[in-house]
């Protein structure tokens, strides 16, 4: 009955954002949203996404202002945008929505930035499925924090996915477990113009529109210049 209601809930948050249909300028502005965060969170000094973590990044996605809502029940929802590293470069970008439920006592509201890191193929891969779920589809962990990098965490053995919130100027890693992630297959062929499949997309056998060009390079210089670090 609980997950009923928490689901009920979840639908009324995400119905009415999901049917709004989106136009090339509110894709946009996600786009430069998501650089933003991007920017915000690398420059945060020693309170940022690690090293080591960087360098085996294989997908990067962005959800900025991720809403979060609660009266005993809670759900969230939010859409970003994601890009992978290819064999000459990072990709031009692919549109995603995220959405899940929680139970317990809880209220208020809330919008959180929110960062996907895919640090290995298996990651990869998930973003390349019609929908999967954190947690149960995809392993995933809340992502460690600090410049160094060496932090103690078995995500190296065991998580495809590493998720970090910012909310208030604070950064931090988040679990995400029962969270779905689906493609927004919409979104994405109003930013192109035309059906595009996620698949060759991320694989880079697609331009990156001039509109993404300087978020794809924000990630090629914090996720790029890591991997030269070495």
């Amino acid at each position: 009955m609980k997950r009923i209601i928490a689901s009920l809930c979840l639908c009324l948050l995400t119905t009415g954002a999901a049917n709004a249909a989106s136009s090339k300028t509110d894709l946009q502005d996600r786009v430069e949203a998501a650089k933003t965060v991007l920017d915000q969170v690398m420059q945060a000094k020693d309170h940022t996404i690690p090293l080591n973590i960087l360098q085996s990044a294989t997908c990067v996605g962005v959800v900025p202002g991720m809403i979060k809502g609660a009266f005993v029940f809670g759900a969230q929802y939010g859409q970003g945008v994601v890009t992978c590293r290819t064999g000459h470069g990072w990709s031009a970008p692919v549109f995603i929505r995220m959405a899940g439920g929680s139970w317990g006592f809880q209220i208020g509201g809330q919008s959180t930035d929110l960062v996907l890191v895919a640090v290995n193929d298996r990651g990869f891969q998930d973003l390349l499925k019609n929908k999967f779920k954190i947690g149960g589809d995809a392993s995933a962990a809340a992502g460690p924090v600090g410049r160094a990098g060496q932090a103690a965490t078995d995500w190296k053995m065991n998580a495809e996915l590493l998720s970090y919130s910012r909310n208030k100027g604070l950064f931090a890693g988040i679990s995400l477990d029962g969270t779905g992630v689906s493609q927004n297959k919409e979104d994405t062929e109003i930013y192109y113009g035309a059906p595009q499949s996620f698949d060759s997309v991320l694989k880079g056998n697609v331009g990156v529109p001039a509109g993404a060009v300087e978020f794809v390079r924000t990630v090629a210089h914090y996720f790029s210049q890591a991997s030269q670090s070495k």
